[in-house]
């Protein structure tokens, strides 16, 4: 759809209307690209949904329930146009909280929070007026009537979306009991499985990592008296999550470890840390280290993808993680050197050819080529693209972000056996920026072809389109 808008001299200008259904799609390439992935299910392998929510499937108290609880980057955006912390985390009225969040939707000009509020509420709500302070009392009436109206289930929400698998993230001590009831329950057509996130047991350092360690003991049943008994505990809760069906694995680190030891000084730095003493630097690498290595290793076994995501910094305000504690909108991108100690993390499991299928993330854009380049190191016939540059991630996934880690992926590797999107979110909302997702990428490749740099072979072009959507994460991980 185009907009004639005729100015004071006379003279016309034509203006797209906005986010119509070509929203992103800049030739005629692009729309049929796009007419192919949009047909595609969602396998959403990276979430941070919460099963015990879908397994209790309450519907939402209203749209304020679903949009802004929990959110941290609407959070950080209500943050920096100076609206009070009542209206965020604090006691204000949901009414009142979404207010807040209309007034400065104007104001996010260039934030893909934008986009995605909207398409959210044209693909959940079919509403298409812009939010703003004037629609704001209306659409929260429509949206709250057609959430009373039913359909806004979290399962619901999920079916609709047409998501047919979804990996949660769970802790290395989670009871996973929750996981064990939806695996039951045949009425749910969409397929929840764990990801196995064992940061805590990584964290040696931190000040809640005797407390996680007391979690553990109790989820075992056993005390954890050395670092041989912590590995024997942690391959039990593997064994778990693989009997839950689990095919991945988490991990973040805002800086690549890399600093071997053998198992007299790995034991040595559990006891000290479990004493409460402070450890060095380099006792922190060691343990992670080697913690890491024999991770990898239990994945490989399993066949298991494991993802690393590179490069967040967290909590840096502390006088609010104090007052709010951790994911509450307080982190940002680190700058650390990336490859060496990657590449010497990475060799050395591959010389024992116990690297496992791995997919790397990186905050800081500066690492794109540094990631993309690393890929081909270590592929090889296990999988196709063994190794991955994993997609735009958290301050990365907007039109920009997306569009250079796949023009990265495609000028270092092969960007057709790419495993494509993840929401990385909390929201049942968040499907949408898969959609968002497949029309970037459809007009990147689009525009491609409409500049003769690859011929208009549709048939490939389609199939490609449609397996970085869905079907490649599908083989990859082997669901």
């Amino acid at each position: 759809e185009v907009i004639i808008i005729a100015t004071t001299n006379r003279e016309e200008i034509q203006m797209k209307a906005f986010m119509d259904k070509d929203f992103l799609l800049e030739s005629d390439t692009a729309r049929e690209l796009f007419a192919a992935a949009s047909t595609m299910p969602i396998f959403d392998w990276h979430c941070h949904l919460s099963p015990k929510e879908i397994y209790e499937n309450r519907p939402p108290e209203d749209i304020a329930w679903l949009w802004l609880a929990g959110d941290h980057y609407k959070w950080r955006a209500m943050r920096s146009c100076g609206v009070p912390e009542k209206y965020i985390t604090g006691d204000a009225t949901p009414h009142e909280k979404f207010m807040a969040w209309a007034k400065i939707m104007p104001y996010l000009l260039g934030n893909p929070l934008y986009h995605w509020t909207h398409l959210e509420l044209q693909r959940y709500f079919d509403i298409y007026e812009p939010l703003s302070e004037k629609t704001t009392e209306d659409i929260w009436n429509r949206a709250n009537a057609k959430i009373a109206a039913g359909g806004f289930t979290p399962r619901e929400l999920i079916e609709s979306s047409n998501v047919v698998c979804l990996c949660t993230t769970d802790d290395a001590a989670d009871s996973l009991e929750y996981h064990k009831l939806l695996s039951e329950d045949g009425s749910f057509k969409c397929r929840v499985i764990p990801a196995f996130r064992p940061d805590k047991a990584l964290g040696i350092e931190l000040p809640g990592y005797r407390d996680w360690l007391k979690a553990l003991e109790k989820a075992a049943g056993e005390k954890i008296g050395s670092y041989e008994k912590l590995t024997e505990v942690l391959l039990d809760r593997i064994n778990l999550f693989e009997r839950m069906g689990c095919r991945a694995s988490d991990h973040a680190f805002t800086r690549v470890p890399y600093k071997r030891a053998d198992a007299a000084e790995l034991d040595r730095v559990f006891k000290k840390a479990v004493a409460g003493e402070e450890l060095t630097a380099d006792e922190i690498d060691e343990y992670k280290t080697e913690l890491m290595r024999f991770f990898a290793k239990e994945y490989a076994r399993r066949g298991w993808g494991m993802e690393i995501h590179i490069g967040a910094t967290r909590n840096n305000n502390s006088r609010m993680f104090k007052s709010l504690g951790p994911d509450s909108g307080f982190d940002s991108i680190a700058d650390h050197e990336v490859a060496d100690n990657l590449s010497r993390l990475l060799d050395s499991l591959d010389v024992e050819d116990l690297l496992p299928k791995t997919i790397l993330f990186t905050l800081n854009p500066k690492d794109n080529y540094v990631l993309g380049a690393m890929l081909g190191n270590f592929q090889n016939s296990q999988a196709a693209s063994k190794i991955q540059f994993g997609s735009a991630w958290w301050f990365n996934d907007n039109i920009d972000g997306m569009r250079e880690q796949m023009k990265a992926l495609a000028n270092t590797g092969a960007l057709s056996k790419f495993v494509g999107m993840v929401t990385d979110s909390r929201s049942f909302l968040s499907y949408p920026r898969h959609e968002y997702f497949r029309r970037i990428l459809c007009d990147l490749i689009g525009s491609t072809v409409e500049r003769g740099l690859y011929p208009a072979d549709m048939d490939t072009l389609k199939k490609i389109v449609c397996d970085i959507s869905f079907n490649n994460a599908k083989e990859y991980f082997g669901i």
